[in-house]
C-alpha cells in the first residue's frame, strides 16, 4: 500500500531540485519566462506584484521590467504579521529595498501603497491543477483570499518546469493559481 506524499515531503523534494539547479540555468529561465511575457493583456497603469526571490526561486525582476516598459506600475509585498495579509508598495527596479522582518527586502514602508491586478507568486511546488505548496506561513493564501473578495486578481506563479509535482494535497484555505509560468511553459488554470 502506498502514501500519498504529505506537503512537507513535496516540498522538500521540489526544493532540492530548485536548489540543484545551477546559475546559468536559472538565469536563462528568468529570461525566456520575461520573453513568453504574460498570458493575458496588461491595462495601462496595471498593477503587477513581484517579489523579491529568495532562497533559489525563480527571479521575476526580468520579467518585471519587461512589463514596466508596457506601462505596468510595480509594486512588492511587505509582510506586516504573520498570518495577516500581504501589502503592496510601489517599486521600481532601481529602487533600494529594506530587509524587512523575515529578512526578505522589501519597499520602504514611505512607499504608496498600490492594490494589484495581477500577483507574481513565489512557489515550492505546483501541479497540473493550478493548486501551490509555498513554505508553510500562508501568506499568499491569505492575501489572495482578502484580494478577491474585492478585486478579480490574476495570480501567476513563477516556478522552474523541475518545481512540477504530479498532485498537490489541498487544505481548505489554499488558494489556487491562475496560471503557472516556467520556462518551458504557460500553465492556465482558469477554466480547471
Amino acid at each position: 500500500m502506498s502514501s500519498t506524499p504529505s506537503k512537507g515531503d513535496l516540498r522538500s523534494a521540489a526544493l532540492a531540485r530548485r536548489d540543484g539547479l545551477g546559475d546559468a540555468p536559472r538565469a536563462a529561465a528568468a529570461e525566456a519566462i520575461a520573453r513568453r511575457g504574460l498570458p493575458i493583456d496588461i491595462k495601462s497603469g496595471a498593477v503587477v506584484a513581484g517579489y523579491s526571490p529568495i532562497r533559489s526561486e525563480i527571479d521575476p525582476t526580468p520579467l518585471m521590467r519587461m512589463l514596466a516598459a508596457l506601462d505596468a506600475r510595480l509594486a512588492l509585498p511587505a509582510v506586516i504579521a504573520r498570518g495577516k495579509s500581504l501589502v503592496f508598495r510601489a517599486w521600481s527596479p532601481n529602487d533600494k529595498l529594506m530587509v524587512g522582518p523575515l529578512g526578505i527586502p522589501e519597499p520602504s514602508p514611505a512607499a504608496a501603497e498600490l492594490v494589484p491586478d495581477i500577483m507574481l507568486v513565489p512557489l515550492a511546488a505546483f501541479d497540473r491543477a493550478g493548486h501551490r505548496i509555498g513554505y508553510g506561513a500562508g501568506h499568499y493564501d491569505v492575501t489572495l483570499a482578502h484580494l478577491r473578495k474585492a478585486n478579480a486578481v490574476v495570480a501567476i506563479g513563477l516556478a522552474f518546469a523541475v518545481q512540477e509535482v504530479e498532485a498537490v494535497p489541498m487544505q481548505p484555505h489554499d488558494v489556487a493559481l491562475d496560471y503557472v509560468l516556467t520556462e518551458k511553459h504557460t500553465f492556465d488554470f482558469r477554466s480547471s
